[in-house]
């Protein structure tokens, strides 16, 4: 996601660093530039810099921390150098609880929270992103950041051909996303199916369907206005538009990776658990990755 949003922001004329634990990522970029394809056409771009760390870039308009869940403190440290005077730092996760290990690091009042849904990203090879779209991307002010630097940060999106929103309620922002990152993520990591075959079959469709109601469920018991009619109409609407879509969690599998099972269907396992609603298809389909994910390096 993050080199989908650093290619469009470059080929807008923005002064772009990128910055990765991927290091063949990064030298691939620094040999041949970044690629972008997909939805928002082909294009290969040059970067400002593409490293590993964030040392001698300094400080910045935008920060972007576009990093898995479990990765979000050290990449909070990490951005202090490249924070002045006037940055917003904008941190983008999928599920639960990421914005709140951030402001432990960074000032909460120059804080971002930010939501991004129907893109399909991946990393085709090293240098290369691929994206099947750009449906949502919205942002919210974490706690006490002015909304003219919260509208200037809208701007470099913008510019750089993103269709963004900016909202006011964030907890309803952030589980709009949230009830669909259950539904998809955790049944695609064991079924390898992409998002147009879960909505094709009955049996994944129920899993999914399932999953996004529990969290429905706790976003009701949490008392956050989601302002949607039909929750699981939404998650099935947003769903059917990337049909070719494979959800990150899915990647992370493919690749032998770690994944973020427990910032998406594990954090309604344990919210459900706080409040005493019953959440048992996520803890299920939580319990089953985990233990695939037990055997990653042995």
């Amino acid at each position: 996601m993050g080199s989908v949003y650093a290619g469009l922001m470059a080929s807008a004329g923005h002064e772009v660093h990128a910055v990765t634990l991927w290091q063949p990522h990064v030298e691939a970029i620094r040999a041949r530039g970044l690629r972008v394809s997909g939805f928002s056409g082909d294009r290969t771009v040059r970067l400002a810099s593409a490293s590993v760390t964030t040392d001698g870039i300094g400080p910045c308009d935008l920060v972007v921390i576009a990093t898995k869940a479990f990765d979000v403190e050290a990449a909070a440290q990490s951005c202090r150098g490249l924070i002045g005077p006037a940055t917003v730092v904008q941190t983008i996760q999928n599920g639960l609880g990421s914005p709140e290990r951030v402001a432990m690091h960074v000032d909460p009042d120059r804080l971002a929270v930010g939501v991004v849904g129907g893109y399909g990203a991946s990393i085709p090879e090293w240098g290369h992103a691929h994206h099947n779209g750009l449906e949502v991307t919205w942002f919210g002010r974490y706690a006490g950041l002015p909304k003219e630097r919260l509208e200037a940060a809208a701007r470099i999106w913008r510019s750089s051909g993103f269709d963004v929103a900016l909202h006011d309620d964030v907890k309803s922002m952030v589980w709009k996303k949230v009830i669909m990152n259950v539904a998809y993520s955790g049944t695609a990591c064991l079924t390898g199916l992409t998002i147009g075959q879960i909505l094709e079959n009955g049996d994944a469709w129920a899993v999914a369907s399932a999953c996004s109601l529990e969290a429905v469920q706790v976003a009701g018991a949490l008392r956050v206005e989601l302002g949607l009619a039909d929750p699981i109409a939404h998650v099935r609407n947003l769903g059917s538009r990337i049909p070719r879509a494979r959800p990150s969690m899915l990647l992370d599998a493919m690749a032998g990776r770690r994944g973020e099972v427990d910032a998406i269907n594990g954090a309604i396992s344990r919210l459900g658990a706080e409040l005493g609603v019953p959440t048992p298809v996520n803890d299920v389909v939580v319990q089953l990755i985990r233990a695939r994910e037990s055997l990653l390096g042995t």
